[in-house]
């Protein structure tokens, strides 16, 4: 099983690595303001499509856990767009500012992106709750394992496309 999750995780990343890197060589580097919500919305489409057969196939679930978990799944997977929407608000935001950011700036930014890992956590502990309703708690906390997986591989994935504020000019002041 863990080889299984390790091919699926590294197939997960290299496509977005290779998609990146045959973008890079095809056509010039596109700023954050041509970048449309239309792209955003059909990228992150694609993302949720494959998280959910990366857990499908790496959640041992019975037939009738199946038909429990899936619907309860899909309702997170709702929710966790609307938190997600505050997420790459907070992306576009940055990247749109980062040459000029200030510290009020910078300072609103923090604020954001702590209340949106706050409702990140409420939100899972909410699921926990309703999954834990309809399947085990191991296998509850089999499925978080897979989503943290996935998000820390979205996180480096994300991470790596923007750039560090250490990269500014300014950025010994």
């Amino acid at each position: 099983m863990r080889n299984v999750i390790t091919v699926l995780c590294l197939l997960f990343v290299g496509t977005f690595l290779i998609g990146d890197t045959q973008a890079q060589q095809a056509t010039p580097k596109v700023s954050a303001d041509q970048v449309s919500d239309d792209t955003i919305q059909l990228m992150r489409q694609d993302i949720r499509s494959d998280r959910k057969k990366i857990i499908a196939a790496n959640l041992p679930l019975t037939e009738a856990e199946a038909v429990k978990f899936w619907p309860v799944y899909d309702r997170y997977v709702a929710e966790h767009s609307k938190i997600y929407d505050t997420r790459y608000a907070l992306i576009k935001n940055y990247a749109q500012n980062y040459n000029t950011l200030n510290d009020a700036q910078a300072k609103d930014m923090a604020d954001r992106i702590f209340k949106y890992q706050a409702s990140r956590i409420e939100l899972k502990k909410k699921y926990f709750k309703e999954f834990n309703k309809q399947l085990p708690a191991v296998t509850v906390v089999k499925f978080y394992q897979l989503e943290n997986r996935l998000d820390l591989l979205l996180d480096l994935q994300l991470a790596s496309e923007l750039p560090p504020l250490l990269a500014r000019a300014d950025a010994t002041k």
